[in-house]
């Protein structure tokens, strides 16, 4: 059986915890093995792979959720863009040459798309 492919597109910080409820729920209502999700940054939402002062959890969050296999990706377009240094970021981050072209290739490839 095919897993279910879900995208999660995050451009803004406001969002971040938004999106983490949203995939931490979503995990209660399916099989984990039968899902994969990725979560592409860009934009200004790059910055809080940093480490963040106002949300501390948030990283811890984030790579709870990568040990259960959720993918992190950040834009390398807006990673420039913010003067963010690519090798600082944590090590479940994977970055992609542009946010919006990853989002059309994984479209193409049937994820389905969600906006928080």
């Amino acid at each position: 059986m095919e897993k279910i492919k879900v995208l999660f597109h995050v451009s803004e910080n406001e969002i971040w915890q938004k999106t983490i409820a949203n995939i931490t729920n979503y995990f209660k209502d399916v099989e984990e093995n039968t899902v994969h999700i990725e979560v592409v940054a860009n934009a200004g939402a790059v910055a809080s792979y940093f480490a963040n002062q106002d949300r501390p959890q948030l990283l811890q969050q984030m790579e709870a959720l990568a040990q259960r296999g959720v993918d992190f990706t950040a834009c390398r377009n807006a990673l420039s863009a913010h003067h963010l240094d690519e090798q600082s970021l944590p090590s479940f981050v994977r970055v992609v040459s542009g946010g919006i072209t990853e989002i059309v290739n994984r479209q193409r490839k049937g994820y389905l798309y969600i906006k928080p």
